[in-house]
């Protein structure tokens, strides 16, 4: 048994060996030389140009496809077979209308250097202006920058003060429906703001009559005597 297994083993190891030794003869430098003969002489056969009997599509005939009707075709075919092709060459000229926007395309698109230099011109004096404006802005908002910190500042203390005025007025509704009803109240609760209502439309009255009263004694203040 251990005969057969080592004559088994002895047989795959010959067989790996022819198999490797085909590689080992390959020539990287040998098979590009040869690729490079192949390109250095290859000579394609000139492509033929039948002249005698060019191919001209019919224009009336239904088989033949659209765009081997329009001009650009015949161009080429005039290009290629030149008068054999049966062209004439005076329709491929372009029309008026059309020259007219050709040139008006090539005027767009590649101006005379007098235009150009006015278009520059345009486009710095515009820019002058941009900037010059700006500056204007830049120097308007500069002068007034003292003010608007000043009223910046009056704001954040007013702000500040409010802030602070309901506190106090916050505190001070708290504390009086402690004395109220006997216990502090949550400030969210509707019994709460109830009272709150109450107190400030009495709030209103109040003011109210203050300026009733403040219209009554000016309106029963005797005038000035003129001077004499």
């Amino acid at each position: 048994m251990a005969t057969s297994m080592l004559c088994r083993r002895t047989a795959i190891f010959s067989w790996a060996i022819r198999r490797v030794s085909p590689l080992k003869s390959y020539n990287p430098a040998s098979s590009h030389c040869g690729l490079l003969h192949q390109i250095v002489n290859y000579n394609p056969k000139p492509l033929k140009l039948n002249l005698k009997d060019p191919y001209i599509p019919d224009r009336e005939s239904e088989k033949t496809p659209e765009w081997q009707k329009t001009a650009k075709y015949d161009r080429k075919l005039f290009g290629r077979y030149g008068s054999s092709s049966g062209i004439d060459p005076a329709k491929l000229w372009p029309s008026h209308a059309q020259l007219e926007e050709m040139i008006a395309e090539e005027r767009e698109w590649n101006p005379p250097l007098q235009v150009m230099l006015k278009n520059v011109e345009a486009k710095t004096k515009e820019a002058n202006a941009k900037r010059l404006a700006r500056e204007k802005l830049v120097a308007a908002n500069m002068a007034k920058m003292p003010k608007m910190v000043a009223d910046w500042r009056k704001e954040k203390r007013e702000a500040k003060q409010k802030l602070k005025d309901e506190k106090a007025r916050r505190e001070r509704l708290l504390a009086e429906a402690r004395e109220r009803f006997g216990y502090a109240m949550d400030p969210r609760s509707p019994k709460f703001l109830e009272m709150v209502s109450e107190i400030e439309k009495e709030e209103k009255k109040k003011r109210k009559l203050m300026k009733r009263r403040l219209k009554e004694e000016q309106s029963h203040v005797p005038p000035a005597a003129s001077s004499g």
